[in-house]
């Protein structure tokens, strides 16, 4: 074949970008990836993310793949995270670059991701984390909401959760694998794991659920929530700067092409 297949590990602090996605007003991540790469290789096209991460919200763990020519790929593999970093902002990094089979789509062959939500609980909010955590400056019930995260783990219609986008997704059955809540003194960190978002899903629930820890919402409420599959029925959308995309999950065998285009939905945010 006449290119390799990378795959590229990417971290950025998503204050600055219009989200993963290059964009027609506004500057995506994917445009800076891009941008760096035509430094070095000249002739490579689009880059392809695994998700299209939102307006404001971080990754630490977010996947892309990329076809590179043969002739122009010059450099060791291990020297190339630390090239394409000295040719981006400091704001996005390039964590790890590997060969993968040709097959390999960043997209469609990923099974899971794991979304991590930050909020700081305590009545003054920590400057440090301004931009990376949501301030709820009340008490919260932890108990509760722990209790009605359980609620959300395995296969549910998730309408309610997700906000309207400017496509029609046709599906909105995702099956969610972790919900977990930790405590470390004032900071709660969400575990939200599953094998695919709807937009801004994930929001959609770590609002709902720190609503229950006020008193608004109690799980039986949460129930009622996922059978009416209607979003007006659901809590707050969280800010996005608490979000961060920390890890998406592939086979091991995950050089093989897509079967069809019936499993390819809409990336999620």
């Amino acid at each position: 074949m006449n290119t390799v297949k990378l795959k590229l590990t990417i971290a950025y602090d998503g204050t600055a970008y219009q989200g993963w996605q290059a964009q027609k007003i506004g500057v995506g991540v994917q445009q800076k990836i891009e941008e760096a790469l035509s430094r070095l290789f000249p002739s490579v096209p689009r880059v392809r993310g695994a998700s299209r991460t939102d307006t404001g919200v971080h990754a630490l763990g977010l996947v892309a793949d990329v076809d590179v020519p043969r002739t122009e790929l010059r450099m060791p593999l291990r020297k190339l995270p630390l090239a394409l970093n000295a040719w981006l902002p400091e704001d996005i990094r390039i964590v790890s670059a590997r060969r993968v089979p040709a097959g390999f789509h960043a997209r469609f062959l990923a099974t899971g991701k794991q979304y991590r939500y930050f909020v700081w609980n305590h009545a003054t909010m920590n400057p440090l984390l301004r931009q990376r955590a949501w301030h709820a400056p009340v008490p919260l019930d932890v108990a509760a909401m722990r209790s009605a995260a359980r609620l959300l783990l395995g296969r549910h219609d998730f309408r309610s959760f997700a906000a309207a986008h400017s496509y029609a997704v046709a599906d909105t059955v995702r099956t969610l694998t972790r919900c977990d809540l930790r405590r470390q003194g004032p900071l709660l960190t969400f575990l939200i794991e599953g094998d695919g978002f709807l937009y801004k899903m994930c929001r959609g629930i770590a609002g709902t659920l720190v609503q229950v820890g006020r008193g608004q919402f109690t799980a039986a409420d949460l129930k009622r929530m996922l059978a009416a599959k209607d979003r007006r029925v659901a809590g707050m959308t969280a800010p996005a700067h608490g979000l961060v995309l920390w890890k998406v999950f592939y086979r091991k065998s995950g050089g093989r092409s897509p079967k069809s285009k019936k499993s390819r939905r809409r990336p999620d945010v």
